[in-house]
């Protein structure tokens, strides 16, 4: 499952890169694939560099851009059924760095009071 996972975000990522010209999308980047364990229904997370709007846009472009996705990955992957693509974004690098920085709080915290 691991392996088709990386191929369909491998294939993703090229035809977003190579094949589409949309510049809400110049800055996405597809972090992971989650399919079913049927293959008919596959997660796209993307990130994005921006704020809320430019997470929005990214979104309203991919889903404009579904069909030519959808159509790429039947292209070049050899599955029985070409899985349907949902977008969502990934937060968990956000999430990553909020922990970091909150860590990153308490240790500074932690040597005030050892001073």
């Amino acid at each position: 499952m691991r392996r088709v996972n990386e191929v369909l975000r491998q294939v993703i990522s090229d035809a977003i890169t190579n094949d589409l010209s949309d510049p809400r999308l110049e800055m996405a980047t597809v972090t992971s694939v989650d399919t079913t364990p049927d293959l008919r229904h596959a997660k796209v997370y993307f990130t994005v560099l921006g704020d809320e709007q430019a997470k929005q846009d990214a979104l309203k472009g991919l889903k404009r851009a579904h069909s030519v996705l959808q159509g790429k990955v039947a292209a070049e992957t050899r599955m029985k059924h070409t899985p349907a693509l949902v977008f969502e974004y990934d937060d968990s690098i956000e999430s990553g760095m909020r922990i970091d920085a909150l860590l990153a709080e308490g240790e500074a915290a932690g040597q005030g009071e050892s001073e």
